[in-house]
């Protein structure tokens, strides 16, 4: 493909300056920067886990790096698209709290039924012990995936029935200003 099939269309930087936080300056050069990493315009989950490899380097991120593709692949075609990406870094960078929360329990709920189970949870919290590896100390009371979990439901899972809903999840990281940042994904290095 040549640079003319590579380029956005005025009609497309329009439709993301609507759909994003974004500029119309940033949104260019977003996607020069995206092209040129995937210059078929597909980021691929292979091409994703390289770049968390990469901010990562003391641990396996490969797990992780599976569940956020999944949430960055909007419509679930196996690649990311260049819309896809920046909405996503747009709702991850740039948006509310509540937004970003939001975001944050789509990651949570792997089958997607509204709710974040423990087993769900548990397996989100393991892929970021995972990915940080050795280089994090972690306080007693959360240096396991489990301990994390169970302090987690503990505070957030008000009617004890062992699952969040977004509300539930929503109140929880009001109450807490430790499980919004654990639970960001900007923050969730710091895990």
């Amino acid at each position: 493909m040549g640079k003319r099939a590579s380029k956005l269309k005025p009609e497309e930087v329009e439709e993301l300056k609507q759909q994003t936080y974004f500029t119309e300056a940033e949104i260019k050069q977003w996607h020069k920067g995206f092209r040129k990493d995937c210059p078929d315009g597909k980021l691929t989950l292979e091409g994703f886990t390289k770049i968390y490899q990469q901010f990562f380097p003391f641990g396996d991120p490969s797990k992780f790096a599976n569940f956020v593709f999944n949430v960055f692949d909007e419509n679930k075609d196996g690649f990311i698209s260049f819309g896809e990406f920046l909405q996503a870094l747009s709702v991850t960078s740039r948006g509310t709290v509540e937004e970003k929360l939001k975001w944050a329990f789509r990651l949570y709920d792997l089958d997607n039924d509204g709710f974040i189970t423990r087993d769900e949870l548990l397996d989100i919290v393991d892929a970021i012990y995972r990915m940080v590896g050795e280089s994090v100390r972690l306080p007693e009371e959360e240096n396991t995936p489990e301990k994390r979990v169970n302090r987690i439901f503990q505070v957030m899972d008000k009617n004890k029935d062992d699952k969040l809903t977004f509300d539930e999840f929503l109140e929880g990281s009001k109450e807490d200003p430790t499980i919004i940042q654990a639970l960001t994904l900007c923050d969730s290095g710091q895990a």
